[in-house]
């Protein structure tokens, strides 16, 4: 049996996904051209160690931002998520 999707939650989750990850450092990796010689070989790391930790890093300071957000400013968290949906439009529903 599967579980039901919650979709206020999915859209929320999708929302602070494309601000803590789409609109994070990883564009900026993501913006770059391909490697000619590794692009499609899955067998080699495509992300350094360092581009790794900022990836993570601005993640965790924008999903802590919008966590803060959440518990003592409902009305900017209502408009961070709204702007975030915009990026989402076309993006999967989770899966449970």
């Amino acid at each position: 049996m599967t579980a039901k999707i919650d979709l206020a939650l999915s859209l929320e989750a999708k929302a602070i996904v494309a601000l803590a990850f789409r609109n994070g450092f990883i564009e900026e990796l993501h913006a770059g051209k391909p490697c000619p010689v590794c692009a499609e070989n899955g067998e080699y790391s495509r992300i350094s160690d360092e581009e790794m930790k900022k990836i993570i890093k601005s993640a965790v300071n924008k999903v802590y931002s919008l966590l803060w957000q959440r518990a003592n400013d409902s009305s900017a968290y209502l408009k961070s998520v709204a702007f975030g949906l915009r990026y989402t439009e076309r993006w999967d529903d989770p899966e449970v």
